[in-house]
C-alpha cells in the first residue's frame, strides 16, 4: 500500500463549497444592500425599567452595521474578482460567465461550452476545465474538502 503524504480531496463537496461562494458574490454583487435606519419614536412598555448596567446607543450600532456591511460585501466582491483574474484565460472566461454573471440561472453549462466559448469545446473538456478552475479557486478561497480517512484492519 503506497502512502501519499498529500491528502485526497473530496470533489463533490469541494465544488459544492466553491458554488456556494459564488452563490455568495452574486448575493453580494447584484442584491442591494438594505441600510437600516434608526427609530425616531419612542417605544412605550407597561414593564418599569430596571437598570440593567449597560447602555444602548442605537445610532451607533446601525452606522456601523451600515459602513461595515457594505465594506464587507464590497472586498468579499473584490476578493473573488482578484482570485478569478489570475485563472488561465479559458478557465476566468469559464467562470465569469457561468458564475460571476447576473444570469446564472439561465445560463446552462451546455449552453456555455456549445454557444459562448468560441469555438466550442466538448462537454468532457469543459468539466476538465471547470474542474481545474475550481481546483485553483479552491486553494485560493481555503475551501478544499478532505476525505475522510477510512481506517482498515487488515486481518491475515
Amino acid at each position: 500500500m503506497q502512502q501519499s503524504f498529500l491528502p485526497e480531496i473530496d470533489r463533490e463537496q469541494t465544488q459544492a463549497a466553491v458554488e456556494a461562494a459564488f452563490e455568495r458574490y452574486r448575493i453580494n454583487k447584484f442584491l442591494t444592500f438594505e441600510e437600516r435606519e434608526a427609530t425616531t419614536t419612542a417605544a412605550w412598555s407597561a414593564t418599569p425599567r430596571s437598570d440593567t448596567g449597560t447602555t444602548s446607543d442605537q445610532t451607533g450600532n446601525i452606522a456601523i452595521y451600515n459602513v461595515d456591511g457594505l465594506a464587507a460585501r464590497k472586498d468579499y466582491c473584490e476578493r473573488i474578482e482578484r482570485i478569478v483574474n489570475r485563472l488561465p484565460r479559458m478557465e476566468k472566461f469559464l467562470i465569469e460567465t457561468k458564475y460571476m454573471s447576473n444570469d446564472h440561472d439561465y445560463i446552462t453549462h451546455e449552453k456555455v461550452y456549445t454557444l459562448e466559448f468560441a469555438p466550442p469545446i466538448s462537454s468532457r473538456t469543459y468539466g476538465k476545465l471547470r474542474w481545474k478552475a475550481f481546483y485553483k479557486l479552491a486553494l485560493h478561497l481555503n475551501l478544499i474538502v478532505e476525505k475522510e480517512i477510512e481506517l482498515r484492519n487488515d486481518e491475515t
